[in-house]
C-alpha cells in the first residue's frame, strides 16, 4: 500500500507565518506526527498543536505523539549525525506504516522552511530508496528563520552584486568566506562570532517571531558581548535555544 505524506513548513515560530498553501495542506491531513523533544521544548510541541487548532477546520484529525532520540555529540560530526538519522528513520518508518491507514495522508510539521537545516525529505527520501515501504510525499515551502530575522531587523540579506553564503557556526569557526558576500549562521552552539573581525555588523535574533523574541545588532565590537550573554541567559532559562544571525562587512563607497 502506497503511503501519501505531507511535509509542511509552519514558519520560524509566529502562528501567523503559517502560509494559506500551508492552511489547505493542514486542512489534508489524517495524521499529524508530532515530535517529543523533551521537556524542556515542551512549548515548540504545543505550538504545533496550536497551529493544528487554530486552523484546522473540523475535528477529523489524529495527533501521533513520537520522542526523538537525542544525537550523540562525543564522536566524529558526520558519524553522529549519520547514526542519529538512522534511528530517526526507523521511527519514521514504523510511524507510516502502523499509523497510516488505507486513504490517509500522514503529516509533518516543520519549524522554518522544509529545505533550510531540516533532514525530514532526506530521511523519507532513505526510506524510499530502501524499498520496505512505498511513499509519496509533497512540501509545502515556509517562511524560514533566515527570512524573518531579516524582516525583524529590516535589513536585506544580500549586498548589491553579491551573493549570500548560509552556514554553521561549525564551519563559521573555520572563517569567513572571501566573497565579500553577507553569511547568515545557523546552528552557532560555539559563539563563533566572538572570534571575527570586530567592523561586521550582526544581526542576531533568538525565538524570531514569538513572544519570547529576543534582538541585538550592531558592530560586533560592541554588541559581541552582549550577543553572547543574551545567548547563555537564554538558554538558562528556557533549557533552548532557536537562533540566528546575519554577518555584513563594511559597505563599500558607492553601494
Amino acid at each position: 500500500m502506497k503511503r501519501n505524506l505531507m511535509v509542511i513548513g509552519i514558519g520560524a515560530g509566529n502562528p501567523e507565518y503559517v502560509t494559506v498553501q500551508a492552511v489547505k495542506a493542514l486542512n489534508k491531513v489524517s495524521v499529524f506526527f508530532i515530535p517529543n523533544k523533551g521537556q524542556d521544548k515542551a512549548d515548540l510541541h504545543h505550538l504545533r498543536r496550536e497551529i493544528c487548532d487554530r486552523y484546522i477546520e473540523g475535528s477529523n484529525y489524529r495527533l501521533v505523539d513520537f520522542d526523538i532520540p537525542e544525537r550523540a555529540k562525543d564522536g566524529v560530526y558526520a558519524t553522529d549525525v549519520a547514526a542519529w538519522r538512522a534511528e530517526v528513520r526507523a521511527i519514521y518508518e514504523r510511524l507510516i506504516v502502523e499509523e497510516l491507514g488505507a486513504g490517509e495522508i500522514g503529516g509533518f510539521l516543520i519549524w522554518g522552511d522544509p529545505s533550510l537545516y531540516d533532514g525530514t525529505m532526506g530521511i523519507l527520501d532513505a526510506i524510499t530508496a530502501a524499498g520496505q515501504v512505498e511513499l509519496e510525499y509533497e512540501v509545502i515551502p515556509g517562511i524560514s528563520s533566515v527570512s524573518a530575522l531579516a524582516a525583524r531587523h529590516k535589513v536585506a540579506l544580500n549586498r548589491i552584486g553579491k551573493s549570500f553564503t548560509v552556514m554553521s557556526g561549525r564551519q563559521l569557526s573555520q572563517g569567513m568566506p572571501d566573497d565579500g558576500g553577507n553569511v547568515v549562521v545557523m546552528l552557532d552552539s560555539r559563539d563563533a562570532f566572538r572570534d571575527l573581525d570586530g567592523d561586521l555588523e550582526i544581526y542576531w535574533g533568538g525565538y524570531v517571531g514569538t513572544e519570547d523574541e529576543l534582538l541585538v545588532s550592531g558592530k560586533l565590537r560592541d554588541v559581541a558581548e552582549d550577543v553572547a550573554r543574551t545567548r547563555k541567559d537564554a538558554r538558562a532559562r528556557k533549557g533552548w535555544l532557536m537562533d540566528t544571525y546575519l554577518l555584513s562587512r563594511p559597505s563599500d563607497d558607492g553601494e
